[in-house]
């Protein structure tokens, strides 16, 4: 999305489930940050990675389990969590879930 774009966005219906699959969506990309939706699969995640910079997750719906450095989280529909730049982490869905996750670079 451009800067000079406004418009409403359906946070819930932007992206779908799909079998057995990690859907994501992204509604910003720009040098300082990007943010992206994601649709998780029941048992689907992301395996433990690093980033160079902070993350923020939200949950839209669903429940995920969050590990970040060895510690397990549990999140449900309106919880986020702050996961901190250079920490191993990984993501995956317990049920089905939709999470925005927001990214800044600087």
């Amino acid at each position: 999305m451009k800067k000079s774009d406004s418009k409403i966005i359906n946070l819930i219906n932007s992206v779908n489930y799909q079998q057995d699959s990690v859907v994501s969506r992204t509604i910003i990309d720009e040098k300082v940050g990007t943010i992206t939706i994601f649709a998780f699969g029941e048992k689907q995640g992301l395996s433990e990675h690093t980033a160079p910079f902070d993350a923020f997750i939200q949950i839209l719906e669903g429940e995920a389990e969050i590990i970040i450095s060895g510690e397990y989280f549990n999140l449900k529909q309106g919880e986020a969590i702050i996961m901190p730049a250079n920490k191993p982490h990984s993501v995956k869905a317990i049920k089905s879930f939709k999470m925005i996750l927001t990214m800044i670079k600087s």
